[in-house]
C-alpha cells in the first residue's frame, strides 16, 4: 500500500469500491454547467417591457445549449490535438458527444417554456419555475457529486448548498436587474 493511500485511510477516508451508479466526472461537470447556463439564459429572457414569446425563447435556450456543448467538446478536441498527434479519430468525436449532460440539463427549462407556449402558465411564471427548479437541481447535483466522491452527508449537503448558491445569485441578480 502506498504511503499516500495509507495517509488517506488514517484521515478517515475509507477506500470505496467503484459504484455502477457513479457518474463520470465529465457528466457531473457538464450537468452543473448546463444548469447554470440554463438559469442565466432563462433569467435573461424575462426582460421588462418585452413581449413574451416563449416558443422562440425555448428554441433559443436549446440552441444555445447545443452550441455551448459543441464548443466545449470541440475545445477538448483541440486540446487533445495539441497534446498528441493531429489525426482525427473516433475518440475525438466521443469527446464532443460526451457533453450531452450540458444539453440534458437545459431540457427542464425548455419544457417549462414550452408549457407557457401551450398556455399552461405565463412565460414569467415559467422563468420563475425554471430558476427555482435549476437552483434545487444544483443542490442535488452538488450533493450527489460529493457523495460519489465518498463524503458524508453533512459535507455533501454543504457542497450542494455551495452549488445552490450559484442559482441563488442568478435569482437575486435577476430580481435586482429587473
Amino acid at each position: 500500500m502506498s504511503e499516500r493511500a495509507d495517509h488517506l485511510r488514517r484521515r478517515g477516508v475509507a477506500a470505496r469500491l467503484p459504484s455502477p451508479h457513479r457518474p463520470p466526472e465529465r457528466s457531473l461537470f457538464s450537468g452543473i454547467y448546463g444548469l447554470v447556463l440554463a438559469s442565466a439564459l432563462v433569467a435573461a429572457l424575462d426582460a421588462t417591457g418585452d413581449t413574451a414569446d416563449p416558443g422562440p425563447d425555448a428554441l433559443w435556450v436549446l440552441l444555445t445549449a447545443l452550441a455551448s456543448s459543441a464548443a466545449h467538446g470541440y475545445a477538448h478536441v483541440i486540446a487533445q490535438r495539441a497534446s498528441v498527434d493531429g489525426a482525427a479519430t473516433v475518440s475525438r468525436l466521443r469527446l464532443v458527444l460526451a457533453e450531452w449532460p450540458l444539453v440534458a440539463a437545459v431540457l427542464p427549462a425548455v419544457a417549462m417554456l414550452l408549457a407557457a407556449v401551450a398556455g399552461w402558465w405565463a412565460e414569467s411564471t415559467a422563468v420563475d419555475a425554471a430558476l427555482l427548479f435549476n437552483t434545487v437541481a444544483l443542490f442535488g447535483w452538488g450533493a450527489w457529486a460529493a457523495r460519489t466522491a465518498g463524503h458524508g452527508w453533512p459535507s455533501s449537503c454543504g457542497a450542494g448548498a455551495l452549488d445552490m448558491l450559484i442559482g441563488l445569485v442568478i435569482i437575486i441578480a435577476n430580481a435586482l436587474i429587473k
